[in-house]
């Protein structure tokens, strides 16, 4: 592994008095010059810990970390070209934007004249021109967050760091913030890890996406492969949302197998590698990867027991014959019609979009 930022099975254990906590166990990671990885999972699973063992701000009970091919483990965070960006802005009350932008540049013993070209620059970068004289409590929540990125970006850090910088801001707010970090990210070609348990924000931000969970990374791929490809059937339940089949292979033919399912129907889907007749598998169809079809068509039947509008989508309940709940996404109502609860269906399923794993 090579990589401007690299993890070498980095592990982080808490000990109480009574037992001991394995935060982070023996991640490896690597992230390549400009890109930006994010670190996706749900609370507790070991992101944030990793994020602060590569700023420094929490040392690793074994693993390397390196930075450019130099060892950083034990360095202080002072010691590290790296900058941070928190949840919480982390912004002193009683400096005003300027002063704050200028911190790190004060602290590095820059000239008057070098802070003063820097921190207006930065602040021009991110649309903050003119607001160098206000107090932070002055700005809204997303120009706040603007300015903690300025103070990160104006020392040029070789990686910057996000320990889930969105967390306090309205939904609309988050995605505006959210692709102006992305569009800065990518015209300063700056190293990223970032950190979220968001799985829209990871998706829409990232390069590559390390999914984590009880402190392993479970699997590191691009937004579409952990998507359409989870590893597993915690990535694929934790990344949207999934309906799964459980069932056999009945045979495998030039390109594709024939599934038998438990409740009694076949499906036919695009072969998969390791797979021999016989085996027991799971199957993962995403919601929006089907057609809801007259009753008799398509490879499953059901009766809708659950119907949202929601204006550019319409999500269903349908209820198959052995009881299982099959989630339904159909974009566009208004052109498809809105069905309502009861209504018989059939269930025609995109082939190429089922994912086919192994049986827990």
């Amino acid at each position: 592994m090579a990589g401007e930022l690299l993890l070498q099975e980095l592990t982080k254990v808490f000990f109480g008095l009574r037992e001991q906590v394995v935060a982070v166990d023996h991640a490896n990671l690597a992230v390549e010059e400009g890109s930006l990885v994010t670190l996706l999972g749900p609370s507790g699973c070991g992101k944030t810990t990793t994020l602060r063992m590569v700023g420094g701000f929490e040392i690793p009970t074994s693993g390397e970390i390196y930075l450019a091919e130099e060892r950083i483990t034990e360095l202080p965070p002072q010691r590290r070209n790296t900058a941070t960006v928190f949840q919480s802005y982390g912004l002193f009350p009683h400096m005003s934007v300027f002063e704050n932008v200028a911190f790190g540049l004060k602290v590095r013993r820059f000239r008057r004249a070098e802070i003063r070209r820097k921190v207006e620059e930065t602040l021009a970068l991110v649309g903050l021109q003119g607001l160098g004289g206000r107090p932070p409590n002055h700005l809204s929540g997303g120009q706040q967050q603007r300015v903690a990125l300025c103070r990160a970006l104006v020392i040029e850090p070789q990686v910057l760091l996000f320990d889930e910088p969105l967390s306090n801001l309205d939904a609309k707010l988050r995605v505006e913030t959210r692709d102006h970090i992305r569009k800065l990210q990518k015209t300063l070609g700056i190293t990223s890890l970032y950190v979220t348990h968001d799985q829209a924000e990871a998706m829409a931000i990232s390069d590559l996406i390390a999914v984590m969970h009880a402190g392993c990374i479970q699997q590191m791929g691009t937004p579409y492969e952990i998507y359409a490809k989870p590893a597993n059937t915690f990535i694929a339940d934790f990344i949207g949302r999934a309906n799964f089949l459980r069932g056999r292979v009945a045979q495998i033919t030039e390109g594709e197998m024939v599934l038998d399912l438990d409740g009694g129907d076949s499906i036919v889907v695009a072969a998969s590698d390791g797979y021999a007749a016989g085996d027991r598998v799971k199957v993962v169809v995403r919601p929006e990867a089907v057609d809801l079809v007259g009753p008799g068509e398509g490879e499953l039947s059901g009766a809708i027991t659950l119907a949202h509008y929601t204006g550019s989508m319409a999500t269903y309940q349908v209820e198959l014959p052995d009881g299982e709940v099959f989630n339904v996404e159909v974009l566009s109502p208004q052109e498809k019609g809105f069905l309502e609860p009861g209504t018989e269906v059939g269930i025609r399923i995109h082939r190429k979009s089922v994912h086919v794993l192994d049986v827990d």
